[in-house]
């Protein structure tokens, strides 16, 4: 089944919706959809989903009525944030699209003392744009009931800073074995989180973090745990934490 996300204000109070611009090219052009089939979609700020059929197609739009509107449940109980050390070339991509399809809320890169890529403004806002992109388009893919937010670039201090209210903040740290965490201490982070639950999950760039870093997402109440006796790429990290968070609390 298609999927999209629209804009509350493209619904008609007849019950109609008319498809046009990128949507109309996804659904029409590229899936081909035909009059008389449906799709989902979802509306922002709401996970109520809503199936339209396509009455008529033009050249540069269609006209799709409501058959019926049904509560999601879908989304894993807990609002997740990643943390994501900005690492080099298309690897931030993956982390999108994967932690995106595994539940993640929002995404937030953070450009860290070994991050290789140095992006200036006009650079960020041009790649924040297409990051969102793909976070829709795996949203959509994955039948997720909201389209989960990717932040411009942020630096250490305020990545930490936006997590302020987060209840549960764990740092994966390739030194935090020698520092004293345990499979069993992350364990145990892990099986205490509960649904409504807000959590940060917080992932270095390909040379880690450094000590400094390290430092001040402590401060912050960010928890540094182990991910295992192997050290893994920085496009694995986030996805083994929300693997685990999946398992966890979905029922």
């Amino acid at each position: 089944m298609a999927q999209i996300f629209c804009d509350p204000g493209e619904k008609r109070e007849d019950g109609t919706l008319l498809l046009s611009g990128e949507n109309f090219h996804h659904i029409i052009q590229v899936l081909r959809l035909r009059r008389g089939e449906e799709f989902s979609v979802y509306f922002a700020g709401s996970t109520t989903e809503h199936r339209y059929g396509i009455e008529r197609i033009g050249s540069e739009d269609a006209e799709c009525r409501l058959r019926f509107s049904k509560e999601a449940d879908v989304e894993l109980p807990c609002y997740i944030t990643v943390l994501q050390g900005l690492p080099k070339a298309d690897k931030l991509e993956t982390v999108i699209q994967k932690s995106v399809e595994l539940g993640a809320s929002r995404i937030v890169p953070v450009v860290c003392s070994r991050s290789i890529v140095r992006l200036d403004e006009r650079k960020a806002d041009s790649r924040t744009k297409r990051w969102s992109k793909i976070a829709e388009s795996a949203a959509e893919q994955s039948r997720r009931a909201i389209l989960p937010e990717v932040c411009l670039p942020h630096s250490v201090e305020e990545a930490t800073e936006l997590c302020r209210g987060a209840e549960v903040k764990l740092i994966a740290y390739e030194l935090a074995g020698e520092q004293g965490a345990s499979m069993d201490g992350t364990r145990q982070l892990i099986r205490g989180i509960r649904p409504g639950t807000e959590v940060c999950i917080f992932v270095g760039p390909e040379g880690g973090f450094t000590e400094d870093e390290v430092a001040v997402a402590k401060s912050a109440g960010f928890l540094p745990v182990t991910l295992g006796r192997r050290i893994l790429r920085t496009e694995t990290a986030a996805m083994t934490v929300l693997s685990w968070l999946v398992l966890e609390l979905e029922r």
